[in-house]
């Protein structure tokens, strides 16, 4: 089954992007060949410009706040195991303590790092990191694998909490949701939704069924429209009824 996700306000958006940069990061890094770290870098470059949001690391702390009073009040209750209860809040209390502590500047890093610095500005430009532009990253990517590699999560380390944050918040909503099967009649679907009660929906599709979703929605409601691809690319409306998976997340 394919997985699709559709955030339906802009914190959620922006934990999405997020993850889906740190899991590309990660990869990357854990290759051995000098283009994969290039590419590390440029998604490392990324993580910072999208979690440079000014008021990101409030929203964090907000939403952990809000999980922990919500955990919180699961005490006593004899379907919750305690331990099992304490061993989250303890996670929730030791991201919300290290990242309230890590740098207000996310890119702080980069920028009191004259190499990193460097590097960032010249990515920018196509072709900007050949030999000739950046001798001493030329020289960089002449490193061993584990050199490099060791190099590259030592200057990411700042992210990190950053990174544990993200994971925990998107683990927790996703953990809200419950699948249920439903029909596009015709390629179509729409559903209202109590308002303000799910922040992300998540589509499970077959596959063999060649059909992308194009989707829109937003607090109030959900609309699907499926769409078939043909082999120069072009999007076609599927006019078949098609069985999918759809979950939502509060």
């Amino acid at each position: 089954m394919i997985l699709f996700e559709h955030p339906f306000n802009e914190r959620v958006r922006t934990y999405l992007r997020l993850e889906h940069l740190f899991r590309r990061f990660e990869v990357l890094v854990q290759r051995d060949h000098p283009i994969d770290h290039h590419f590390g870098f440029a998604t490392l470059f990324e993580i910072v410009e999208v979690g440079g949001r000014s008021d990101l690391k409030s929203d964090i702390l907000k939403d952990l706040e809000r999980h922990k009073q919500q955990f919180q009040s699961y005490r006593g209750n004899p379907s919750v195991s305690e331990a099992m209860l304490d061993q989250l809040l303890g996670r929730i209390d030791e991201s919300f303590e290290a990242f309230n502590t890590a740098s207000t500047r996310i890119n702080q890093f980069v920028n009191d790092n004259e190499w990193l610095s460097a590097l960032r500005n010249r990515l920018a430009i196509p072709g900007g990191t050949c030999s000739f532009d950046l001798p001493s990253y030329h020289c960089w990517q002449q490193h061993s694998p584990q050199q490099r590699r060791d190099d590259i999560i030592r200057w990411s380390e700042p992210l990190r909490p950053l990174h544990a944050c993200v994971d925990l918040l998107m683990g927790l909503l996703r953990e809200g949701s419950s699948a249920q099967k439903v029909m596009a009649t015709a390629g179509q679907f729409q559903q209202n939704l109590p308002q303000g009660r799910f922040q992300l929906m998540r589509l499970r599709i077959d596959p063999s069924l060649n059909v992308v979703p194009e989707i829109s929605g937003n607090r109030m409601m959900v609309s699907i429209r499926l769409m078939v691809q043909d082999e120069s690319g072009h999007l076609q409306a599927c006019t078949q009824d098609v069985p999918f998976e759809m979950g939502l997340c509060g």
